[in-house]
């Protein structure tokens, strides 16, 4: 049998044709964001096509799926040594790491964000004294590389790391350009994009509207973390200079303190036009009531929430940085604006309010694009094949 027999073990891809499975830790931020939604999604795929999937991590990651087979959580626990000024997260994730790589066999190391986790795998591995320790995948998202890797105390590390990966992967083809510009990573990087599978609202659009107290508004949808690069005080500054004779409210899907926006708000008169939910676990009953998503960002490597939304026919209108043009293809599934202007974000978004038949026509171009290319379908097997690849030695 291959080396990939040898490191598995049992219902490899042989002469017989059989299927492999394989054994796969993930960690990354267990909070709200893109990152982590996306690797609790790609563990409950991988697990449901018959893998193990075991999630590492100091707590259980947001939206993880609760009692599925084969979906395990192992926490790491941070103590808080007076030793020490800062309470170290890098070294005890790599011995639980390493611990779980032992007494599991997990053929794969799949992290999420290289710092500190691919720092940390790399470290795992090392201690993983068996004939087959696991390989280290690692996907960037972002700030790893667009933020920590201009830092001089993070970028040195964050490169090593990813020289020291088995694999290494971005979500999107301007993340791998930018990590090959600002890290100069000597190696290949493979663009595996973001996928969404929705999973069935629990309430229906109707009953969703409703409990927003909508009658006849087009409602504009976004959900972010708020953090600063997302401008919320841009997405606010929009929708105040929008001139619709079409009546409209926006909801914010917030997955963070959304208090500092609420004297910007009431500033603007919007209080009666903004509606913010928090930490929602079930985005999908509020994205099936929305009709159009609103985007503002200074820097995305996806935007995995416009995928959301186009899932469920939702045009968006966004700024055009960084990856979202690989997601949105302007004047077909949405509008991108080169600069982050509010009044030309607010032109567009009103153009789109004043034409519900073109904003339809979009809506339903979005949603087959996000359904034939960022498909769990049409991504996960991307992953698997990148797995059985290194585990061969490839």
């Amino acid at each position: 049998m291959d080396k990939l027999a040898n490191r598995v073990g049992v219902g490899v891809v042989g002469d017989s044709g059989m299927t492999s499975f394989l054994k796969i830790g993930i960690t990354c931020y267990p909070s709200v964001g893109g990152s982590g939604i996306l690797a609790a999604a790609l563990g409950e795929e991988l697990a449901a096509r018959g893998h193990e999937v075991h999630f590492i991590s100091y707590e259980r990651p947001f939206r993880m799926p609760l009692n599925a087979p084969r979906v395990f959580f192992h926490p790491v626990v941070i103590n808080d040594y007076e030793l020490f000024k800062y309470p170290d997260y890098t070294l005890p994730l790599s011995v639980k790491m390493a611990e779980v790589s032992r007494d599991c066999g997990l053929d794969i190391l799949h992290v999420h964000y290289a710092v500190p986790h691919a720092t940390a795998a790399i470290l795992a591995r090392a201690m993983v004294t068996t004939d087959r320790p696991p390989r280290v995948v690692t996907t960037l998202h972002g700030t790893d590389t667009t933020l920590l890797g201009r830092d001089a105390g993070y970028g040195p590390a964050i490169r090593h790391a990813l020289m020291s990966s088995d694999a290494v992967t971005a979500v999107s083809a301007w993340l791998r350009d930018e990590t090959y510009r600002l890290l100069e990573v000597k190696r290949p990087i493979d663009v595996i994009y973001n996928f969404f599978t929705a999973r069935a609202p629990r309430r229906t659009r109707e009953d969703v509207r409703i409990e927003l107290g909508l009658k006849d508004e087009t409602l504009l949808v976004h959900l972010s973390n708020l953090r600063p690069v997302k401008r919320i005080d841009l997405l606010l500054e929009t929708l105040a200079r929008v001139r619709s004779h079409h009546p409209f409210k926006l909801l914010i899907l917030a997955g963070g303190d959304f208090a500092p926006f609420t004297d910007q708000v009431k500033r603007l008169g919007l209080s009666d036009r903004v509606i913010v939910r928090t930490n929602v676990v079930e985005v999908e009953d509020y994205l099936q009531a929305a009709d159009l998503g609103v985007f503002t960002s200074k820097s995305e490597s996806f935007c995995l929430s416009i995928l959301e939304a186009a899932w469920f026919g939702c045009p968006s209108v966004s700024t055009a940085v960084g990856g979202i043009p690989e997601v949105v293809t302007t004047g077909e599934t949405g509008v991108l604006v080169p600069e982050p202007d509010p009044a030309v974000l607010a032109q567009a978004v009103q153009d789109l309010l004043d034409n519900p038949e073109r904003r339809a026509a979009m809506g339903h171009a979005a949603e087959r694009k996000a359904k034939a290319m960022f498909s769990a379908a049409a991504i996960v097997p991307q992953y698997e094949a990148l797995y059985r690849r290194v585990c061969a030695g490839g």
